[in-house]
């Protein structure tokens, strides 16, 4: 069966709008130029870089493709030239979230195949997964020095990135559906299911409750 590629323009125009949250959000927290950059380069490739480098010991595509680290430098930039007005532009916010919404599954699913192919077991594959879509972000978090968002209450985001990650298993492996239609299936079932958490505004709740 052929492989599931994230079509390169949404690759890279994932990885431009991913730049310009981290970039921001360095923004926010009165960061430097350097701080800036830093920020965007971790929250758009920071999970290629660990599941590549980490888990896969293979070499991230930041390092073998010529356009993404000109992407988030035009990225930086860009915010740190329009620090007054882009900062609080809804907008942007708007933007990152859709992109998050297809992103996040396409990314993961790109990292299960690569897990799948080197024969890790599948918790280990899901882990890869997961990591590949949201990699990025817990390391954004770790280095402002704030608890990642995937371990705080709030809207549903970690179940759901699990929950296609066993969708896209259940359907390759059990179901011996074809990869790529299983993939586009998988994008779909966390875009909606992303789409209705923020339209209704589902979330978790802390185990322990103060009082």
């Amino acid at each position: 069966m052929a492989a599931f590629h994230v079509p390169v323009y949404f690759d890279y125009l994932a990885t431009f709008s991913w730049a310009l949250s981290g970039a921001i959000v360095a923004l926010r927290k009165r960061c430097d130029i350097v701080g800036v950059f830093v920020l965007a380069l971790l929250t758009s490739v920071g999970g290629s870089i660990l599941r590549d480098g980490v888990f896969l010991q293979r070499t991230p595509p930041v390092l073998t493709d010529p356009v993404y680290l000109p992407l988030i430098t035009a990225a930086s930039l860009l915010v740190a030239l329009l620090h007054q007005r882009i900062a609080d532009l809804p907008v942007v916010d708007k933007l990152v979230s859709t992109i998050d919404a297809i992103g996040t599954p396409a990314f993961a699913v790109v990292g299960m195949q690569l897990a799948l192919g080197a024969g890790i077991p599948l918790p280990g594959v899901v882990l890869v997964g997961a990591v590949s879509g949201v990699g990025g972000g817990v390391l954004r978090d770790v280095i402002v020095r704030e608890v990642p968002f995937i371990l705080q209450p709030g809207q549903f985001f970690a179940l759901v990135v699990l929950f296609a990650s066993l969708v896209f298993l259940t359907l390759t492996l059990a179901l011996r559906v074809d990869t790529v239609l299983a993939a586009w299936i998988t994008i779909g079932v966390f875009f909606i299911a992303r789409m209705l958490t923020i339209r209704y505004n589902w979330q978790t709740r802390p185990l322990l409750r103060d009082g």
